[in-house]
């Protein structure tokens, strides 16, 4: 009956399964580090500019730049609370994480963008190749973060640019879906009308496919840059910093009050850029 009991469970399969997945990683690592090390350096040469802008440039300028395109995008009342967000991150001393936090998010969410886009444009155009991918999808967006973060240590080791790597395979997936789901949805009478005034391949995708989808491909922009977001803490367990060492310093010692008001801080960053992106509808 002690079969029934507990399922007989083969720990040497387990320890010699687990015993080939790391000779595999080691095996990667070294026979792509020539690769690795390129990703890791346009990385940085991305996330070194946004720095440079939002972290080095004088505060008055990256926050009247924040506000006035608040303004510019979203209206009035969206640029009070802008006021009012900016305010409070400053006065309690976040200001310069928020922007570290920012620079990391842009090189995350533009990456994610440059190649989901594209990508989501091939997968809508031949549903051979989204079959692969939808897959992949899955994968990245069901494994657990902490998880898919032992491949990326393995790879690119700790600190910002794996940090960003973290965030990529987590906010992609959004981008590339409603991508996809934005072209499948422009009505096939529009496209048979454009080709019959003779439009070309490509008129019929920058002037009616990808116009037409504009609306769903935004909301999977928004929804990447939000997701990545949401990446801050998790990425801080492996040295990107910003926002998210505040929150888990908090968590590590037990400090309720500065775990809420990095909270806070992260809640408002991510409000104002929610705000700016979706523009005068939603102000």
């Amino acid at each position: 009956m002690e079969v029934l009991e507990a399922f007989p469970a083969n720990r040497d399969l387990r320890t010699g399964s687990a015993n080939a997945i790391k000779d595999f990683f080691e095996y990667l690592t070294i026979a792509g580090e020539g690769f690795f090390d390129s990703i890791t350096a346009v990385i940085k040469v991305i996330l070194d500019a946004l720095e440079t802008v939002l972290v080095v440039t004088p505060w008055p300028v990256i926050g009247t730049a924040i506000l006035f395109l608040a303004w510019l995008s979203a209206g009035a009342r969206v640029a009070v609370f802008t006021g009012a967000a900016l305010a409070y991150i400053g006065l309690l001393g976040f200001w310069e994480k928020a922007m570290s936090t920012v620079a990391l998010l842009g090189t995350a969410s533009f990456i994610s963008i440059f190649l989901g886009i594209p990508m989501g444009v091939l997968c809508a155009k031949r549903p051979k190749v989204y079959s692969v991918v939808r897959p992949i999808l899955d994968f990245m967006q069901t494994m657990p973060s902490f998880v898919y973060l032992i491949p990326v240590i393995a790879f690119f080791g700790t600190g910002k640019p794996a940090g960003i790597l973290a965030t990529l395979v987590f906010g992609s997936p959004p981008v590339i879906r409603l991508t996809v789901l934005g072209l499948r949805g422009v009505p096939e009478s529009v496209r048979e009308a454009a080709v019959a005034f003779g439009a070309t391949p490509r008129f019929l995708l920058f002037k009616v496919d990808l116009p037409l989808a504009a609306p769903s491909i935004m909301t999977g922009v928004n929804q990447t840059i939000m997701l990545s977001l949401s990446m801050v803490v998790v990425a801080s367990l492996i040295g990107a910093k910003g926002l998210g060492e505040d929150v888990l310093e908090a968590l590590q010692f037990a400090a309720a009050g500065q775990g809420m008001l990095a909270g806070f801080a992260i809640l408002f960053c991510a409000m104002i850029l929610d705000r700016i992106i979706q523009g005068k509808k939603k102000s």
